[in-house]
């Protein structure tokens, strides 16, 4: 029995050759041709003035709340349904994650919640744009303006969706993305931060290496990070990326797979695309309707017996003892019955359709 995993990158001769050619140059460690065109080409295809190459998105998002003053005291308002680093980059800085819960619908923040959420001490809202799907940037950013405040996508997992034609990344302050492994375009790890502010490109410019001197080479006046891509990660972001429009429609071929196959299924919901917004799919979302967290994880070992990986949606942060428990009954209600199915550049339409008749006979089975 062949397994099938939940996710593996894409890596064609034209990855190999880049990578090469950046091996061959010497040009091994953070400085290089390909991390000047990584950023160029990402900044142009978000729409943004400015692009800026990270080690990885937990640093791009770290940096980016530093470079804009935010210290303890400040609170961040963070969606309670999101991976951990979004809320552990607020506490790198000493500021305090404020949890609020999610839109049942595109599994992003609530935008009432967070107005709700706003206090005197409020510095800054991070809206994630979860599993591909855009969060409500147009209610969002109204709020922000109301408040005075600032906006930070992160945009992680949705390289390339769009809020009516915009892509994300250029919708907000600031944009932040992965290129970890699984996502759309990989750089093996690897994050960008994207924006139009040319005051806070140079500011977080400067932090990423030491903050040293322009001037005065080996001299620091402020605490700053190695936060910088290697050329080697950055030559492979390029190939990956010059690829991006055909491992998006890739992505969405194979989410149109899995609809067809589970069509008749009342009992499952699948990823939601808001009107006049584009999913881009990041990840099959496959919610059992009236699962408990048991019998999720009961389908989830069931098919894993069968050769299928899959994972469960996130942890609620307000769940996790590092974190304050907060009343988000929607994050918690989706994080039970929610679950991740197979979905990368090389999968097959039969390994999809197995993978959906097994889904179908092993909930029967929970059930």
């Amino acid at each position: 029995m062949t397994f099938i995993p939940i996710s593996q990158p894409s890596i064609t001769q034209k990855e190999i050759s880049y990578v090469t050619d950046a091996i061959k140059s010497g040009w091994v460690s953070s400085l290089g041709k390909y991390i000047d065109i990584f950023e160029k080409k990402f900044a142009k295809y978000c729409g943004t003035k400015y692009a800026l190459a990270t080690s990885n998105c937990t640093t791009a998002l770290h940096l980016t709340l530093v470079s804009l003053g935010v210290e303890s005291n400040d609170e961040v308002i963070i969606p309670d349904f999101t991976f951990v680093a979004t809320a552990n980059a607020v506490k790198y800085t000493g500021a305090k994650p404020v949890i609020v819960d999610i839109c049942e619908d595109t599994l992003c923040i609530d935008p009432q919640a967070v107005e709700t959420a706003i206090t005197s001490n409020t510095k800054a809202i991070i809206p994630v744009h979860m599993y591909g799907h855009p969060a409500d940037m147009n209610e969002i950013n109204r709020i922000a303006k109301k408040y005075n405040l600032f906006v930070i996508e992160d945009a992680a997992e949705a390289h390339g969706a769009q809020v009516h034609d915009a892509k994300v990344g250029g919708l907000s302050d600031v944009g932040v993305f992965s290129f970890y492994g699984n996502k759309v375009i990989t750089s093996g790890e690897g994050g960008m931060i994207t924006t139009n502010n040319e005051n806070l490109y140079i500011k977080m410019r400067h932090l990423r290496d030491h903050a040293m001197s322009k001037e005065k080479r080996y001299w620091h006046t402020e605490v700053g990070f190695n936060y910088r891509m290697t050329n080697l990660q950055a030559a492979l972001g390029v190939a990956q990326f010059e690829r991006i429009d055909e491992l998006l429609l890739k992505k969405k071929e194979i989410y149109e797979w899995y609809k067809e196959e589970l069509n008749d299924l009342n009992n499952i919901k699948m990823n939601f695309q808001k009107m006049n917004y584009l999913n881009i799919y990041w990840m099959i979302c496959i919610e059992i309707l009236g699962f408990t967290e048991n019998q999720r994880d009961d389908l989830l070992m069931r098919l894993k017996n069968k050769g299928i990986d899959g994972r469960p949606f996130f942890y609620p942060l307000s769940d996790m003892p590092i974190y304050p428990t907060v009343d988000s009954p929607i994050a918690h209600k989706v994080f039970q019955r929610g679950i991740n199915l197979p979905n990368y550049f090389d999968i097959s339409k039969d390994q999809v359709v197995f993978i959906c008749n097994t889904l179908k006979m092993e909930i029967a089975n929970v059930i």
